[in-house]
């Protein structure tokens, strides 16, 4: 996508997959993936820069179906000198286990696999769509994604987890990732009180009452077994000592995960799923849900490299492919003020195409017209300025003239048009290095902090006067407003002007950290229309049979906005329920 993104991503991969070498070397290398019923492991050999032989050597598949591409993919691999080849009919999950194998070899050898993904010739014959079938399928291999997956595959049945980007993680890896829990283990540390109830009843009125109330007491219910699961079997470490308190929530309550994104769950998510050797197939499109006679969702037609494919599930289908915000053209669809001018926060895969899926199937699709813009974000790319949440810690938001406009833990949306009613529709988010010491987000953020102070878009500086300078604001204005901050703090911290919930922090010495911001499309709040079951509805409120959904791809959870902390609450404790529900579904078909 943009810079700052493709540092994240970049980041993450090399946790979850294996680096791309710069030197090619002749040798034979191993490599071990999951095929359809556990690890296959390929040998591979490589002589100058050519793939001279491939064998299997671990083998764990279903006999007699998988024996043809134990023989077949490997000659052809070597044949074609591609990991392109075709698949084989009834055996898809283990083609896609050798190849993927090969393409770890490949860059192992320092080889890079695109230039081994060349097409081959296509069979003579033609063979129809490929199929394969199992318990459940998630389609979506973000945070939601793998908690359902997970979640049913904890209930002894059969899972395939599909994605169509290349790698796993959506919106849910490049995310700040904290998440709101009411009751959590470190509140009770820090003596905050705090209870589901008043979690929900901040988000009903954070959401201007438009969401469900059965579904966000669900949510906020649900939050706690949640994130107890995420550390206690998931691994996922939080800071100790220290929540966020976003805009719209009464108290702190928002986890944070240890490097503040979603790096650490993704890795420690997509570890788990292949310790517990559920297939995640990568690069396979979702195009279509299949339904049979009696109307109930049995299956997802998708698409991989021009050629189809039909997974059917006995359990049902799970949607947890997120949002709409990256589709520039469906967002102006539902909300005309959101137009070109607008960048966007979200990974490239959101672009919405399994909500018409779901549409087509019976699915109702509610609140489509709420699209959240996130405040804080680089005007360049328009990626959420991670480094900017200093904001909730005492960082205060100033216009060119050097002024405060808007309380700086108010909600998302009230932010973004107190920013579009500035001159220019942009803002600068301000703050010291005590406030520093408390957020810890440019040592957090290291890779942020280069590229933003080389983009001239963030500077640091020794005294105000160096801040003014640097943006040219009036330093006369930005010193009386930092006076003042600095007078409110001193005097118990409460803030006269704006009502900030937080208090005001001391800004009158240290080093000063400066950033330009603006709004970006961030989270479509409409989608698919759930009940607490996270099954999906008809118009007439009734569940359409065999399919569920999860996260950012269901519409009636946040109303007309989403508070701050919220997303991966309601991404895990609604992929959690559709896992469940899925895999009870799965177990009563005879």
């Amino acid at each position: 996508m943009k810079l700052r993104l493709s540092l994240i991503v970049s980041a993450v991969m090399l946790a979850v997959s294996s680096q791309t070498a710069v030197f090619a070397k002749d040798g034979t290398y191993t490599a071990t993936t999951l095929g359809r019923n556990g690890d296959v492991t390929v040998q591979v050999r490589i002589l100058n820069n050519k793939i001279e032989d491939v064998k299997v050597l671990n083998w764990s598949e279903t006999h007699p179906v998988a024996d043809l591409p134990k023989l077949k993919v490997p000659q052809d691999v070597v044949k074609y000198q591609s990991t392109n080849v075709n698949n084989v009919a009834g055996a898809t999950l283990t083609t896609f286990a050798i190849k993927a194998a090969v393409q770890d070899c490949l860059k192992q050898a320092g080889l890079n696999p695109k230039d081994y993904a060349k097409a081959v010739p296509q069979p003579k014959k033609a063979g129809g769509k490929v199929e394969e079938k199992t318990d459940v399928i998630v389609v979506g291999a973000g945070g939601a994604g793998f908690a359902a997956a997970l979640t049913a595959k904890a209930l002894g049945v059969s899972v395939i987890l599909l994605e169509k980007m290349p790698q796993v993680g959506g919106n849910s890896l490049i995310s700040g990732a904290e998440m709101n829990v009411a009751q959590s283990w470190i509140q009770k540390e820090l003596g905050i009180k705090d209870s589901p109830e008043l979690h929900a009843q901040d988000t009903l009125k954070g959401g201007d009452y438009k969401g469900d109330p059965a579904v966000v007491e669900t949510m906020t219910h649900g939050a706690l077994p949640a994130a107890e699961w995420l550390k206690n079997t998931v691994g996922i470490r939080y800071e100790p000592h220290n929540l966020f308190q976003f805009g719209g929530n009464s108290v702190k309550r928002a986890l944070i995960p240890v490097g503040q994104t979603g790096t650490e769950y993704i890795t420690k998510l997509s570890a788990l799923a292949q310790k517990e050797k559920i297939p995640v197939v990568t690069g396979m499109k979702a195009v279509a849900l299949i339904k049979n006679k009696d109307g109930r969702v049995v299956g997802v037609s998708c698409e991989s490299n021009g050629k189809k494919y039909d997974f059917y599930a006995k359990g049902g289908i799970i949607l947890a492919t997120g949002g709409f915000g990256a589709n520039a053209a469906m967002v102006k669809k539902y909300n005309p003020s959101l137009d070109e001018r607008f960048k966007t926060t979200d990974a490239p895969g959101t672009t919405g195409e399994a909500l018409y899926m779901a549409q087509k199937a019976g699915a109702e699709l509610v609140n489509m017209q709420y699209i959240q813009t996130y405040p804080i974000c680089d005007p360049i790319s328009g990626v959420i300025e991670l480094i900017a949440d200093a904001r909730f810690d005492g960082a205060i938001l100033i216009n060119q003239e050097g002024k405060r406009f808007v309380e700086e833990l108010q909600r998302r949306d009230v932010i973004s048009h107190a920013i579009l009613n500035q001159p220019d529709s942009y803002c600068y988010v301000l703050w010291n290095d005590n406030i520093g010491k408390i957020s810890n987000t440019v040592k957090a953020h290291p890779e942020e902090y280069e590229t933003f102070t080389k983009q001239g878009v963030m500077h640091t500086a020794d005294n105000l006067k160096e801040v003014a300078d640097f943006f040219k604001i009036p330093y006369d204005n930005l010193k009386a407003t930092i006076d003042r901050v600095s007078q409110m703090a001193k005097d118990g911290g409460k803030d006269l002007d704006f009502h900030n919930r937080g208090g005001l922090k001391d800004l009158s010495t240290g080093k000063y950290y400066i950033i330009k911001a603006v709004p970006s499309i961030h989270h479509t709040m409409g989608g698919v229309r759930i009940n607490p079951k996270a099954e999906a509805l008809d118009k007439n409120g009734k569940p359409v049979p065999g399919l569920y959904a999860a996260g950012e791809v269901t519409g009636c959870t946040h109303g007309t906005n989403r508070l701050g902390g919220n997303a991966y609450t309601d991404i895990m404790v609604f992929g959690r329920i559709a896992g469940e529900q899925a895999a009870q579904a799965a177990k009563a078909v005879k």
